[in-house]
């Protein structure tokens, strides 16, 4: 045997090694990227199952206040001269799903419409099992979890949507919402009506719920649309969509955005379009649901919407909400803008 020949070094192989040996050093120091403290890392399922909980929480609140008789305020006048009601149930339905959110997720950013309601009025509010799955949910437990960075996650809560109609009795427009958005955009959705009580629910990439139908695509809806747009605050809206989609388009006025949301998601409508300007927490929810069912919500200019918590919450250009064909409806209304 010869041991006295040249031993020949691969400098690439060398280096190769090398690197590989500096990626595994950096990673185990620096974590990766992640946080060493695991309180930083959200469970996107348990905040799933935490949101249906609150969601139905407040619809509970907003049934009692009904029982109760409505003692109704009211915050002034919009920017449209409309009379802009609150009531008691709109701040019982704020502290019990703000606090069922913040208590069991105290390092995320959650907005609530109701935001100015007293920290001493929600007071005792009992804790929720993150465990555990809402009756009728059980579907969440075969759905695989994501970890997310809680400084990532914004959470937009409306305790209670059409308070308007709420206060005339109109009772099938009224919806309690739960969003939750990672950098800005809408992940997770929830809508629930309390008459009666009914949850529809979204995951991006993952599933909705059963209770959500599968709506088939129709080519010739684009030819008579079905639009539908602010009982409340038409503004100029309904006139636009006869001029943009057609004078074969029917016009249905509704209340409440996250009802107007499921009447495009459940078929109803083609299109749910609002010209004024509208506030996130009224949107989010619905946007969630109609992206995880691969439908498209954008402002009436075709702006992306960012629901980021130091983002404004207002959206003054208006929103223009579809299972299909978006592009089509944006390009017609740019017509008349």
């Amino acid at each position: 045997m010869n041991f006295g020949g040249t031993l020949r070094v691969n400098k690439f192989a060398c280096f190769t090694l090398g690197f590989v040996l500096f990626l595994i050093i950096y990673w185990r120091s620096s974590g990766s990227g992640y946080p060493s403290d695991t309180s930083d890392l959200v469970s996107m399922k348990s905040l799933l199952n935490a949101a249906i909980y609150a969601a139905e929480r407040g619809g509970i609140m907003v049934i009692e206040g009904k029982n109760r008789g409505l003692k109704i305020h009211s915050k002034g006048k919009t920017k449209e001269g409309a009379n802009d009601p609150v009531t008691d149930a709109d701040y019982a339905s704020h502290c019990a799903m703000y606090y069922t959110l913040k208590n069991a997720f105290p390092k995320l950013a959650i907005i609530s419409e109701e935001h100015s309601v007293a920290e001493k009025d929600c007071q005792n509010q009992e804790p929720i099992d993150l465990d555990s799955t809402p009756q009728g949910q059980r579907i969440i437990n075969y759905i695989s979890d994501e970890l997310v960075l809680a400084k990532d996650v914004t959470v937009w809560i409306d305790p209670l949507d059409a308070t308007q109609e709420y206060t005339e009795a109109l009772y099938s427009y009224v919806t309690t919402m739960v969003c939750v958005a990672i950098n800005g955009v809408p992940i997770v959705g929830v809508i629930h009506y309390p008459f009666p009580p009914t949850t529809y629910w979204g995951w991006l990439m993952k599933r909705t719920s059963s209770n959500i139908p599968k709506v088939l695509y129709k080519e010739d809806n684009k030819l008579h649309p079905r639009v539908i747009v602010s009982r409340s605050h038409p503004g100029k809206v309904a006139d636009m969509a006869s001029k943009a989609f057609g004078p074969k388009t029917s016009i249905t006025p509704s209340a409440g955005a996250g009802n107007k949301y499921m009447s495009v998601v459940n078929g109803t409508h083609d299109v749910y379009l609002h010209e004024t300007a509208i506030k996130k927490w009224d949107l989010c929810a619905g946007h969630a649901i109609l992206k995880a069912n691969n439908g498209t919500v954008t402002t009436t200019k075709g702006e992306r919407i960012d629901y980021s918590s130091e983002s404004n919450v207002v959206v003054s250009d208006g929103i223009l909400a579809t299972l299909y064909d978006h592009h089509f409806y944006l390009d017609k209304l740019k017509t008349v803008l």
